[in-house]
């Protein structure tokens, strides 16, 4: 094959490729892949939200596991597949519109262009006044001008041409940039920005910086670990609750302070009242209890502080409010080491009706909180991947157990002593930053705006001619809709009701000015 056949044929192809990519069925194809990508990306646990997941399935079930890595399954959103499609989306789109674009600017300079037989048209109708024909044009022009057409004349001549509802493709333009805007918004918010989650005891001060995130955020591809700085202070949470039970309300109560320390502003964050500083928004997401322990080896502090606790999931039929809070205390520096779960009831009433009757009361507040604690001792084996909440026992042996309540110690022997000092609050704050967000915004009002016009919206055209028939006028009126046909039909016939009331009016106008 000589090069000029060679160059001539990636010609050929690239123009096939370019020809495809101008269709919006092909947009619409990319655009449903896109979705079924975006569904996969939903199913299958990703990196940086469910690494814990991820690992389990690489432990449970490795070929399906090493499968989704090839394809990147883990990882949809920054697979090279997805930004393939994404980007092929983006360019047909472009593809698409720019020639809708340029037609648009050209139809909305041109004058609309006269017709030759008015009587051939679907819509026709005849009006005999008795003014000469330049008159009743003039007359025409007027009324088609008050019903907003662009009316064209040519100059002398005795018809015009009128058009109406270029908004129709105008708000489908609209519409099409918008949505490629959004695109490109998400892109740029996402890729740019990211999501984590900050867990904050009552009293403690949280630093918005990538290591405070203990491994839960989502950065963008893009994202140059340009964090804020920000510090969250809280100083309470409170959550209350309705009569049944159904939570009320949400706040946290807290001060956000600058890199240096220096305070922003008091904030109280509430489900859908989000807080904002330096484009970073806190929301707020979630809350638990977080009792303070005091862990003490032969008389010396080798622990002291709030334990997070979780809860796991509430059994069918109970409420999360009746299910107990467990946290972890590991002591690695003990020889030999300790692990110290503990099960934690906020509201003592709980345990005691769980005891009494089978079935734990609901606990809405802190009153007399307890915690039930199983202490074992061996290796923690620490060198496996393991959730702070998680004690892996396996090899360890049991070596007490009992309940301590807050402001009691407990002795597990071997001079280790443990108290329970007091119970505090924690909340969950959703921590984002996306510079997106106002791109999104002004596409999505775009969009609102141009579906308007593009779903009510339609394209009219109306021709008016006058001919001289013996001592009056024949005005000649044709027109048809490239959309919405039935809905023209009846303003077709107020057109020329209109006009014809007009031109009548003219005619009478004539007559008595000729008889004055």
């Amino acid at each position: 094959m000589s090069p000029t056949t060679s160059v001539s044929s990636i010609r050929r192809s690239v123009a096939l490729v370019w020809r495809s990519l101008r269709s919006m069925r092909t947009a619409l194809v990319l655009l449903l892949l896109v979705g079924l990508g975006a569904v996969v990306g939903s199913l299958v646990p990703q990196v940086g939200v469910a690494d814990a997941r991820i690992a389990q399935i690489f432990r449970d079930h490795p070929l399906r596991a090493r499968i989704y890595d090839q394809l990147g399954l883990f990882d949809v959103y920054g697979s090279w597949w997805f930004t393939i499609l994404y980007s092929l989306l983006l360019v047909s789109l472009v593809a698409c519109i720019l020639p809708r674009t340029r037609a648009l600017v050209r139809n909305l300079l041109a004058r609309p262009a006269p017709a030759r037989d008015l009587a051939s048209m679907r819509h026709y109708a005849e009006v005999a006044v008795g003014i000469p024909p330049d008159r009743a044009i003039a007359h025409a022009r007027r009324v088609l001008r008050r019903k907003r057409f662009r009316v064209s004349r040519p100059n002398g001549a005795t018809a015009l041409a009128a058009d109406k509802g270029l908004a129709r493709e105008a708000g489908s333009l609209v519409f099409h940039w918008a949505f490629l805007l959004l695109l490109v918004g998400v892109v740029w918010g996402k890729g740019t920005g990211f999501s984590g989650q900050a867990v904050i005891v009552e009293g403690e001060t949280w630093t918005e910086a990538h290591a405070s995130y203990d491994g839960q955020i989502r950065e963008g591809r893009f994202f140059g670990e340009d964090h804020s700085g920000v510090q969250v202070h809280v100083e309470d949470f409170q959550a209350t609750y309705r009569p049944t039970g159904q939570p009320a309300d949400f706040v946290t109560r807290a001060t956000l302070l600058d890199e240096q320390g220096g305070v922003l502003q008091p904030v109280e964050i509430r489900v859908n009242h989000p807080a904002e500083a330096d484009g970073v928004r806190f929301y707020q997401f979630g809350y638990g209890w977080a009792p303070v322990i005091r862990v003490e080896h032969d008389g010396e502090p080798i622990f002291d502080g709030p334990v997070v606790c979780q809860q796991g999931d509430a059994p069918e039929g109970v409420s999360p409010l009746q299910v107990p809070w467990r946290c972890v205390v590991k002591l690695p520096s003990l020889r030999p080491q300790i692990g110290i779960r503990f099960e934690l009831w906020p509201d003592s009433r709980g345990l005691l009706s769980l005891l009494e009757t089978g079935r734990a009361m609901p606990m809405l507040v802190a009153y007399a909180p307890v915690m039930t604690w199983e202490a074992y001792e061996g290796d923690l084996r620490a060198e496996l991947v393991q959730s702070v909440s998680a004690l892996d026992t396996s090899a360890m042996r049991k070596i007490g157990s009992g309940a301590l309540g807050a402001g009691e110690t407990v002795d597990l022997g071997r001079g280790v002593r443990v108290s329970f000092r007091e119970l505090r609050q924690y909340t969950v704050l959703t921590v984002a930053r996306d510079r997106g967000m106002w791109i999104v915004l002004v596409a999505a009002i775009l969009i609102l705006l141009g579906l308007l016009p593009a779903l009510y919206g339609s394209r009219r055209r109306v021709w008016v001619s006058a001919e001289a028939e013996g001592p009056g006028t024949v005005v000649k009126v044709g027109g048809f809709a490239l959309q919405r046909g039935s809905r023209f039909e009846e303003e077709f016939s107020r057109l020329v009701r209109d006009l014809g009331a007009v031109l009548r009016e003219g005619s009478r106008d004539a007559r008595e000015r000729v008889g004055a």
